[in-house]
């Protein structure tokens, strides 16, 4: 497949960026080197907020900013985190299983009016695949496990699995293609998709097919949220040659397995940006300060990628923390503050680090 132009550029750009990193000692792997001293909303502070973790992968506050709630993608744990970093374990998500890959329990989401019902939803893999789930945590018991959405295919890898609640009182939810391509572009399948739904597991009314699929022809996005202005923002792992950052429209069509990266396929919607595999396969992001932040797995670092309140167009990304603090799984607003969290995931078989090394960090934006 041809590279399309602005994705040679942007390719080059990040590369040259990748280099003069490298230069100021901040590109060896596992490099103790300081973060760079951020420019105004920029990076500015790192610290260490909790650690002895083990691959924790969704991240999702509480309305009423209390505490987070952190998964654990291979003990089945859910845990609370509050602002200073008190961890307490609220107990397993039941039924789950791994998948000796990427499967296990993955993304979290918080209900909207928790301080009412107390509800939780989770994205696990179970015996027969994929589902989402609903649990109640009253502060002292986590329980009331009720299945909202099963028959997601699973796999050893391509699980997506990202919860978050829209604007809209939906919750959206991200699913891979479970190594089946053809899955993407299935409308009535629900793997390479964002789905939307209600709390109650039902397709959103006006959802674009009738059923649970808001969005097609993923591959394995793995990053959702949304910006000041309601717009739903993805990060897409691609296959061998680029990752994606995508705007999601309601029944549009992001091309895969026909396209990775920049696509002209009729009927499909290209990303906003574009990176080679080795320099991100994002995960988790956040916005913050009008700019999505990008964790990345392979690459090692946090992109930052600045939005334009007027278009849709995106600014040049710029790349922080490369190879400090190695891969990089959750990227999460904090509420109400100009921080997010982020999550490592260095113990989960390609960090190559012993469970109990994982962190959660906090990070002023400048």
């Amino acid at each position: 497949m041809s590279v399309p132009a602005r994705t040679r550029k942007r390719a080059v750009l990040a590369a040259v960026s990748t280099a003069l990193l490298a230069a100021a000692g901040l590109g060896a792997t596992g490099a103790a080197a300081a973060p760079p001293a951020g420019a105004a909303g920029e990076p500015t502070e790192v610290s260490t907020l909790s650690t002895g973790w083990s691959i924790p992968w969704g991240v999702s506050w509480l309305p009423d900013a209390s505490a987070a709630l952190v998964t654990e993608r291979d003990s089945f744990g859910l845990f609370s985190v509050t602002p200073d970093g008190t961890r307490t374990e609220l107990g397993t998500v039941p039924e789950s299983e791994t998948t000796g890959g990427e499967g296990g329990l993955m993304g979290v989401a918080a209900d909207p009016e928790w301080e009412t019902n107390h509800r939780v939803y989770v994205m696990h893999t179970s015996s027969e695949g994929n589902r989402i789930a609903r649990m109640t945590w009253d502060g002292s018991s986590l329980g009331e496990y009720t299945v909202l959405l099963d028959g997601i295919a699973k796999n050893r890898y391509h699980n997506g699995g990202r919860l978050a609640f829209g604007p809209d009182g939906y919750l959206y939810a991200t699913t891979g293609d479970a190594q089946d391509s053809a899955l993407a572009q299935d409308e009535n399948s629900l793997n390479g998709k964002i789905l939307r739904m209600t709390t109650d597991g039902e397709p959103a009314p006006d959802n674009p097919f009738g059923n649970h699929v808001y969005s097609l022809g993923h591959r394995n996005p793995q990053g959702i949220a949304f910006d000041a202005q309601g717009r739903l923002w993805e990060a897409e792992l691609g296959e061998n040659t680029h990752d994606e950052l995508n705007l999601i429209k309601p029944g549009a069509n992001y091309g895969w397995p026909q396209c990775e990266g920049d696509c002209e396929e009729p009927g499909t919607t290209g990303p906003k940006y574009t990176w080679s595999t080795a320099e991100a396969s994002p995960s988790g992001i956040a916005v913050v300060d009008n700019a999505v932040y990008m964790a990345s797995l392979r690459g090692e670092r946090l992109w930052r990628i600045p939005l334009d309140e007027d278009s849709e167009e995106v600014g040049e990304a710029k790349a922080f923390y490369v190879g400090t603090y190695g891969r990089l799984r959750s990227a999460t607003k904090v509420p109400g503050a100009e921080e997010l969290w982020l999550s490592t995931t260095n113990a989960d078989g390609n960090g190559g680090r012993p469970p109990g090394s994982d962190t959660l960090l906090r990070v002023t934006i400048g």
